[in-house]
């Protein structure tokens, strides 16, 4: 039944394609003038479309192919670019040929009520400009999409904020956490761009590390080629991980639901091999001389019916001592507001990911956009609500399109103050 999904899936797909291409190609006939011209235009249009088209096929009809992750992985990542950037194209054609319905419309109504012969009206040629202004606007997408894939994917950035919270004992003033997630190891293709990022990590001297989920797209196998150079992250007073909603499996399929048990005690086991301490709706303490603050680490739970709900807050905090400072660490940043501000008061600093700003955005000084923002209120950096915060990591990899646009990969550093 799944393959004849896919099957179907695919080939509406390659429809679309079809149908995009046939139309987006209105706007080259729009603004090329020379015959000779047009005619290579449209040689070098329709054949590269068709190239995709036979490479899509490929994939559907021979699954042997598909072992090509790499190219798979980009191939994809350029056709989605070249097929956003004709609907940016599309969408001023549509506007060309509403223009061109009214001027119909108009020659119709005026020479029926002038009484003259109809057909001698103005042109309703398209309007080149409108052409020229969306194969201007498409292209300049899909360059910036490339460049995310050849020089933002794997361009680390390091974001630093000082944070006061009221009641911090004065042992833990000028702690200095640093918190990195959503590693998406089976995303990974460039084992050196990877290593200049876990060193940016090491050149922080933070004395506490955070991993805040999603340290695998769905196996738990992803991890083996990465563990020798995730395993140099660590910290004076340890390094505390969480789960994320990829890590449990849920997106793939498995020949059994022992299987899936399997692969996620494996991936648990591998936290272990890092020497991260993996908290599963639990809590512990940061202690320096006779003073500590509470750390509670929870499963993924997001807000919603698209997102697992594995996290136990009210069962992580039982038992847990009075504490003055209370950090939290949950992967969804949804659960801020559904939870920890309406039913946990005493959590002081929630740290969150997930969202990895969707890759795509735009950040200039104080200003801050992705579409990110139109599924998640808080999606990336610090918020405040009264005096508890949270904080939004971009995500340290990336999922789905191989690069960043505008919101690049992150290493946070907050100092408490």
């Amino acid at each position: 039944m799944d393959i004849y999904r896919t099957i179907v899936t695919s080939l509406v797909f390659l429809v679309l394609i079809i149908l995009l291409d046939l139309y987006s190609w209105q706007a080259l006939k729009a603004i090329i003038e020379n015959p000779d011209s047009l005619r290579i235009a449209k040689r070098i249009h329709f054949g590269f479309s068709g190239c995709i088209i036979v490479i899509l096929l490929l994939f559907i009809f021979f699954p042997q192919f598909s072992q090509y992750k790499s190219f798979k992985t980009y191939f994809y990542a350029i056709v989605v670019g070249i097929y956003m950037s004709k609907l940016l194209v599309v969408f001023f054609l549509i506007i060309d040929d509403f223009i061109r319905l009214v001027r119909w419309v108009f020659q119709k109504v005026f020479y029926s009520y002038s009484g003259s012969e109809i057909g001698g009206g103005e042109d309703l040629g398209r309007l080149a400009f409108l052409s020229q202004l969306g194969i201007i606007l498409g292209g300049g997408l899909f360059a910036l999409l490339t460049k995310g894939m050849i020089k933002g994917v794997y361009d680390y950035r390091v974001h630093s904020s000082k944070l006061k919270l009221k009641n911090l004992p004065e042992a833990f003033r000028g702690l200095k956490i640093l918190q990195i997630s959503d590693i998406h190891s089976g995303s990974w293709q460039n084992e050196h761009k990877v290593h200049q990022g876990i060193e940016m990590i090491k050149q922080q001297h933070a004395d506490v590390i955070f991993f805040t989920g999603d340290l695998v797209n769905n196996s738990a196998d992803e991890l083996a080629p990465w563990m020798q150079l995730l395993g140099e992250i660590k910290a004076p007073m340890g390094v505390y991980s969480i789960l994320g909603n990829h890590d449990y499996g849920d997106y793939v399929t498995w020949d059994s639901p022992v299987q899936k048990s399997q692969n996620l005690d494996k991936l648990k086991a591998a936290h272990q091999k890092l020497g991260w301490k993996l908290m599963l709706n639990e809590h512990t303490y940061l202690q320096r001389g006779d003073s500590k603050i509470g750390l509670i680490g929870v499963e993924n739970w997001g807000h919603g019916k698209r997102w697992p709900k594995y996290g136990k807050l009210s069962e992580a905090k039982q038992g847990m001592d009075e504490v003055p400072v209370k950090i939290l660490l949950s992967h969804d940043p949804s659960h801020w507001e559904a939870q920890v501000l309406t039913e946990h008061p005493d959590i002081d600093l929630m740290l969150a990911g997930h969202t990895h700003g969707m890759q795509f955005g735009v950040e200039w000084g104080n200003f801050r956009w992705s579409p990110s923002s139109w599924a998640y209120k808080q999606w990336a950096d610090l918020y405040q609500e009264r005096e508890q915060y949270l904080y939004v990591n971009r995500g340290f990899g990336f999922l789905g399109y191989p690069g960043r646009v505008g919101i690049l990969p992150e290493i946070t550093v907050i100092e408490l103050v």
